[in-house]
Protein backbone atom coordinates (compact mmCIF):
# COMPACT_ATOMS: atom_id res chain seq x y z
CA UNK A 1 0.00 0.00 0.00
CA UNK A 2 1.69 3.28 -0.97
CA UNK A 3 2.78 5.51 2.08
CA UNK A 4 -0.13 8.34 1.62
CA UNK A 5 -2.98 5.67 1.48
CA UNK A 6 -1.13 4.32 4.90
CA UNK A 7 -1.46 7.32 6.24
CA UNK A 8 -4.84 8.36 5.91
CA UNK A 9 -6.02 4.86 7.07
CA UNK A 10 -4.01 5.94 9.85
CA UNK A 11 -5.80 9.17 10.48
CA UNK A 12 -9.75 7.49 9.73
CA UNK A 13 -8.75 4.85 12.74
CA UNK A 14 -7.45 7.62 14.77
CA UNK A 15 -11.09 9.59 14.36
CA UNK A 16 -13.51 8.16 15.93
CA UNK A 17 -11.11 7.80 18.97
CA UNK A 18 -10.35 11.89 18.97
CA UNK A 19 -14.40 12.19 18.74
CA UNK A 20 -15.11 10.13 21.98
CA UNK A 21 -11.98 11.75 23.81
CA UNK A 22 -13.85 15.12 23.38
CA UNK A 23 -17.08 14.37 24.05
CA UNK A 24 -15.84 12.87 27.33
CA UNK A 25 -13.66 15.92 27.75
CA UNK A 26 -16.68 18.63 27.47
CA UNK A 27 -18.80 16.58 29.53
CA UNK A 28 -16.43 16.41 32.08
CA UNK A 29 -16.01 20.47 31.71
CA UNK A 30 -20.02 20.75 31.72
CA UNK A 31 -20.07 18.64 34.55
CA UNK A 32 -17.79 20.12 36.61
CA UNK A 33 -19.32 23.66 35.62
CA UNK A 34 -22.82 23.04 37.11
CA UNK A 35 -21.26 21.59 40.11
CA UNK A 36 -19.26 24.70 40.75
CA UNK A 37 -22.41 26.68 40.17
CA UNK A 38 -24.56 24.90 42.51
CA UNK A 39 -21.94 26.11 45.18
CA UNK A 40 -22.43 29.31 44.37
CA UNK A 41 -25.71 29.63 43.91
CA UNK A 42 -26.85 30.88 47.42
CA UNK A 43 -25.21 34.39 46.32
CA UNK A 44 -28.08 34.87 44.20
CA UNK A 45 -30.92 34.30 46.67
CA UNK A 46 -32.89 37.22 47.92
CA UNK A 47 -35.52 35.73 49.60
CA UNK A 48 -34.78 33.93 53.55
CA UNK A 49 -37.35 31.24 54.21
CA UNK A 50 -37.32 32.10 58.12
CA UNK A 51 -38.34 35.54 56.85
CA UNK A 52 -40.86 33.83 54.27
CA UNK A 53 -42.60 31.53 57.14
CA UNK A 54 -42.78 34.72 59.31
CA UNK A 55 -44.97 36.51 56.27
CA UNK A 56 -46.47 33.58 56.14
CA UNK A 57 -47.55 33.45 60.13
CA UNK A 58 -48.35 37.35 59.94
CA UNK A 59 -50.38 37.00 56.79
CA UNK A 60 -52.49 34.06 58.98
CA UNK A 61 -53.17 35.95 61.53
CA UNK A 62 -53.80 39.00 60.29
CA UNK A 63 -56.48 37.62 58.50
CA UNK A 64 -57.94 34.17 59.57
CA UNK A 65 -61.31 33.93 58.10
CA UNK A 66 -60.22 35.43 54.60
CA UNK A 67 -57.16 33.66 52.36
CA UNK A 68 -57.58 37.23 50.07
CA UNK A 69 -56.78 38.99 52.93
CA UNK A 70 -53.80 37.14 53.50
CA UNK A 71 -52.61 36.88 49.91
CA UNK A 72 -53.14 40.49 50.21
CA UNK A 73 -51.73 40.74 53.29
CA UNK A 74 -48.54 39.07 51.92
CA UNK A 75 -48.23 41.34 48.63
CA UNK A 76 -48.40 44.12 50.33
CA UNK A 77 -45.41 43.06 53.00
CA UNK A 78 -43.31 42.27 49.69
CA UNK A 79 -43.59 45.09 48.10
CA UNK A 80 -42.33 47.37 50.60
CA UNK A 81 -39.94 45.00 51.95
CA UNK A 82 -38.33 44.06 48.17
CA UNK A 83 -36.54 47.23 46.35
CA UNK A 84 -37.60 46.82 42.58
CA UNK A 85 -34.10 47.14 42.30
CA UNK A 86 -32.82 43.82 43.20
CA UNK A 87 -35.96 42.03 42.85
CA UNK A 88 -38.79 42.18 40.00
CA UNK A 89 -42.08 40.74 41.87
CA UNK A 90 -45.44 40.13 39.52
CA UNK A 91 -47.31 42.78 41.83
CA UNK A 92 -48.38 46.45 39.91
CA UNK A 93 -48.66 49.07 42.01
CA UNK A 94 -50.74 52.17 41.37
CA UNK A 95 -49.17 55.18 42.04
CA UNK A 96 -52.25 57.31 42.26
CA UNK A 97 -53.49 56.02 45.63
CA UNK A 98 -51.29 55.02 48.48
CA UNK A 99 -52.17 51.22 48.14
CA UNK A 100 -50.60 48.72 45.87
CA UNK A 101 -53.34 47.51 43.00
CA UNK A 102 -52.68 43.73 43.86
CA UNK A 103 -52.52 41.60 40.69
CA UNK A 104 -53.77 38.41 41.99
CA UNK A 105 -57.68 40.24 41.76
CA UNK A 106 -56.32 39.94 37.77
CA UNK A 107 -57.87 36.35 36.40
CA UNK A 108 -54.80 36.04 33.98
CA UNK A 109 -52.31 36.06 36.40
CA UNK A 110 -53.85 32.76 37.76
CA UNK A 111 -53.87 29.00 36.25
CA UNK A 112 -54.27 25.84 36.41
CA UNK A 113 -50.86 23.57 37.94
CA UNK A 114 -51.03 19.89 37.36
CA UNK A 115 -48.27 18.09 38.41
CA UNK A 116 -47.59 15.13 39.45
CA UNK A 117 -51.61 13.96 39.28
CA UNK A 118 -52.89 16.64 41.87
CA UNK A 119 -54.64 19.91 40.49
CA UNK A 120 -54.72 23.29 41.63
CA UNK A 121 -54.22 26.60 40.49
CA UNK A 122 -51.19 29.44 41.43
CA UNK A 123 -50.20 32.91 41.33
CA UNK A 124 -46.74 33.37 40.33
CA UNK A 125 -45.43 36.29 42.76
CA UNK A 126 -41.69 35.33 41.50
CA UNK A 127 -39.39 33.94 39.22
CA UNK A 128 -35.94 34.01 38.62
CA UNK A 129 -32.99 31.00 37.60
CA UNK A 130 -32.87 30.19 41.61
CA UNK A 131 -36.04 31.16 43.16
CA UNK A 132 -39.51 30.94 43.19
CA UNK A 133 -42.45 32.22 45.37
CA UNK A 134 -45.96 31.51 44.60
CA UNK A 135 -49.81 31.19 45.82
CA UNK A 136 -50.79 27.47 45.42
CA UNK A 137 -53.78 25.54 46.29
CA UNK A 138 -57.41 25.12 45.99
CA UNK A 139 -60.53 24.81 47.45
CA UNK A 140 -61.47 21.51 46.57
CA UNK A 141 -58.80 19.56 47.91
CA UNK A 142 -56.18 17.54 45.73
CA UNK A 143 -53.84 14.89 46.53
CA UNK A 144 -50.57 13.56 44.17
CA UNK A 145 -46.72 13.24 44.22
CA UNK A 146 -44.82 16.16 45.26
CA UNK A 147 -41.81 15.83 42.25
CA UNK A 148 -38.33 15.40 43.08
CA UNK A 149 -36.91 18.41 42.52
CA UNK A 150 -33.39 20.34 42.50
CA UNK A 151 -34.18 22.80 44.69
CA UNK A 152 -35.10 23.00 48.22
CA UNK A 153 -39.32 23.99 48.96
CA UNK A 154 -40.81 25.31 51.72
CA UNK A 155 -44.64 25.07 51.69
CA UNK A 156 -46.43 27.82 54.13
CA UNK A 157 -50.13 26.65 54.95
CA UNK A 158 -52.18 29.82 54.97
CA UNK A 159 -55.50 27.83 54.95
CA UNK A 160 -56.89 24.30 55.49
CA UNK A 161 -54.16 21.39 56.28
CA UNK A 162 -51.63 19.38 53.75
CA UNK A 163 -51.06 16.03 55.06
CA UNK A 164 -47.88 14.01 53.71
CA UNK A 165 -46.17 10.52 53.26
CA UNK A 166 -43.01 9.37 53.08
CA UNK A 167 -42.12 5.65 52.68
CA UNK A 168 -41.36 3.42 55.29
CA UNK A 169 -43.67 5.55 57.51
CA UNK A 170 -46.43 4.20 59.49
CA UNK A 171 -48.29 8.01 60.29
CA UNK A 172 -48.79 10.62 58.52
CA UNK A 173 -47.49 14.07 58.73
CA UNK A 174 -49.78 16.94 58.86
CA UNK A 175 -49.50 20.99 58.48
CA UNK A 176 -51.94 23.38 59.21
CA UNK A 177 -52.32 27.40 59.66
CA UNK A 178 -48.95 28.84 60.27
CA UNK A 179 -46.96 25.83 59.74
CA UNK A 180 -44.24 25.13 57.14
CA UNK A 181 -43.51 21.84 55.33
CA UNK A 182 -40.16 21.68 54.42
CA UNK A 183 -38.86 19.40 51.29
CA UNK A 184 -35.79 19.13 50.87
CA UNK A 185 -34.07 19.14 46.92
CA UNK A 186 -33.74 15.30 46.09
CA UNK A 187 -36.68 13.89 48.25
CA UNK A 188 -39.97 13.19 47.32
CA UNK A 189 -43.45 12.68 49.28
CA UNK A 190 -47.21 11.52 48.64
CA UNK A 191 -49.29 14.67 49.74
CA UNK A 192 -52.99 15.61 49.91
CA UNK A 193 -54.23 18.81 50.53
CA UNK A 194 -57.31 17.79 52.92
CA UNK A 195 -60.64 19.26 52.02
CA UNK A 196 -59.32 22.82 50.23
CA UNK A 197 -56.27 24.30 51.21
CA UNK A 198 -53.89 27.39 50.28
CA UNK A 199 -50.01 28.23 51.05
CA UNK A 200 -47.95 30.22 50.15
CA UNK A 201 -44.59 28.33 48.32
CA UNK A 202 -40.97 29.43 48.51
CA UNK A 203 -38.26 27.16 46.68
CA UNK A 204 -34.48 27.92 45.98
CA UNK A 205 -32.15 25.63 43.51
CA UNK A 206 -32.19 25.41 40.34
CA UNK A 207 -35.69 26.58 39.34
CA UNK A 208 -35.64 25.97 35.11
CA UNK A 209 -34.88 22.09 36.37
CA UNK A 210 -38.24 22.25 37.94
CA UNK A 211 -40.58 23.15 34.84
CA UNK A 212 -40.69 19.73 33.34
CA UNK A 213 -42.49 18.45 35.91
CA UNK A 214 -44.48 21.57 36.76
CA UNK A 215 -45.59 20.92 32.80
CA UNK A 216 -45.63 17.25 31.89
CA UNK A 217 -49.06 16.39 32.82
CA UNK A 218 -49.90 19.35 30.29
CA UNK A 219 -48.87 15.96 27.71
CA UNK A 220 -49.04 13.22 29.30
CA UNK A 221 -53.18 13.40 30.75
CA UNK A 222 -54.71 16.96 30.42
CA UNK A 223 -53.78 18.44 27.01
CA UNK A 224 -54.57 21.93 28.48
CA UNK A 225 -52.19 23.84 25.80
CA UNK A 226 -54.36 27.29 27.26
CA UNK A 227 -52.53 26.87 30.60
CA UNK A 228 -49.14 25.47 29.21
CA UNK A 229 -49.31 28.64 27.23
CA UNK A 230 -49.80 30.62 30.03
CA UNK A 231 -47.89 29.10 32.80
CA UNK A 232 -45.06 29.40 30.16
CA UNK A 233 -45.75 33.21 29.24
CA UNK A 234 -45.80 34.14 33.03
CA UNK A 235 -43.10 32.12 33.97
CA UNK A 236 -40.68 33.11 30.96
CA UNK A 237 -41.52 36.71 31.49
CA UNK A 238 -40.83 37.17 35.34
CA UNK A 239 -37.48 35.50 34.65
CA UNK A 240 -36.81 37.55 31.77
CA UNK A 241 -37.50 40.65 34.10
CA UNK A 242 -35.19 39.57 37.00
CA UNK A 243 -32.35 38.74 34.49
CA UNK A 244 -32.31 42.25 33.23
CA UNK A 245 -32.04 43.66 36.44
CA UNK A 246 -29.46 41.20 37.49
CA UNK A 247 -31.40 38.76 39.41
CA UNK A 248 -30.29 34.94 38.59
Amino acid sequence: MPAPQLKATAVQQQDPLIKWVTRLALLFLFFAGCSWLDTIKSQWYVFDPIAIHQLAQSAVAASPDSTDGMISHILANLTATYPSTIISLNIDTNTNTSSPHLSHHNPSEWVFSNAGGAMGAMYLIHASITEYLIIFGTPLGTEGHTGLHTADDYFNILKGEQWAFRPGALEMERYGPGDVHFLPRGTAKQYKMHEGCWAMEYARGWIPLMLPFGLADTFTSTLDVPTFYHTARITGREMFKNLLIGKI
